[in-house]
């Protein structure tokens, strides 16, 4: 059986090669599609034979899903820019591919190891975070969400052993920066579904709540300086999802 990997890029000239290198000896093809960058992304990208695509950006799961239809191998593996394949994961893939086990699964979920600011987070759900990414050809899509898509299939899926490893975010400043974005992202989906108001419990009371839940309860403590960092964070995203659709409520 053959696969698939599926890519897409924006200026990932500091992530591309990392990824590109941890599967080039289990794919018989990859897809990459790109919406611009003006880095050495498509280059790096060609150098390792990849088939690039150049496209308009359509949001993650349009475009996550415009490079799932490129694919011409009867497996497709999706990663994004900033993931590698653990020598444990590339090892059960390999053996799945080759005939070893025949797949009992259409689709296929693995661990997924999050490294915020190059520490590996094990607490509080962001470890093993299994993901659906390894599936036949045609069997799966990424759901239509403007933020947090995931790929989704009704058949039953198996686990593959071995971790996905994904370099999130090696600066504080890129956290705080992909924060900002996707609060806004998670705003309009929110403004989408209702008319938000100016919440207290929800710009204020949901976010302590979940910092309090996951720091403490679920042990994020455990995770060091990074871990409380990432806690905050991401209580922050949850502030200003809800404040900033309230402004776009008002706005409307």
């Amino acid at each position: 059986m053959t696969l698939s990997v599926c890519i897409i890029t924006l200026n990932e000239e500091t992530n591309i090669v990392r990824t590109l290198e941890s599967v080039k000896s289990l794919a018989d093809e990859i897809v990459v599609v790109d919406s611009g960058s003006t880095d050495r992304t498509v280059a790096l990208a060609e150098s390792y034979q990849a088939k690039v695509f150049v496209e308009p950006w359509k949001g993650f799961a349009p475009q996550k899903n415009s490079a799932l239809a490129k694919a011409s191998h009867d497996w497709i593996l999706s990663l994004d820019a900033d993931e590698e394949v653990s020598p444990e994961l590339a090892a059960s893939i390999q053996k799945l591919l080759s005939g070893q086990a025949a797949p009992q699964f259409d689709g296929y979920r693995m661990a997924r190891r999050n490294l915020y600011l190059n520490r590996w987070i094990r607490r509080s759900g962001y470890y093993p975070d299994r993901k659906l990414r390894l599936v036949k050809r045609g069997a799966a899509e990424f759901e239509n969400r403007a933020v947090h898509e995931d790929m989704k299939m009704t058949a039953a899926t198996g686990l593959l052993d071995g971790d996905l490893i994904h370099h999130a975010y090696p600066t504080l400043e890129g956290f705080v920066e992909h924060a900002n974005r996707y609060s806004s992202l998670g705003a309009q989906m929110v403004a989408d579904e209702r008319k938000a108001r100016f919440s207290v419990i929800d710009i204020v009371l949901r976010p302590l709540v979940r910092f309090v839940y996951g720091y403490f309860f679920r042990l994020g403590f455990l995770d060091g300086r990074e871990g409380l960092l990432v806690h905050l964070t991401h209580a922050s995203y949850v502030s200003w999802k809800y404040a900033k659709a309230w402004e776009l409520s008002k706005d409307r």
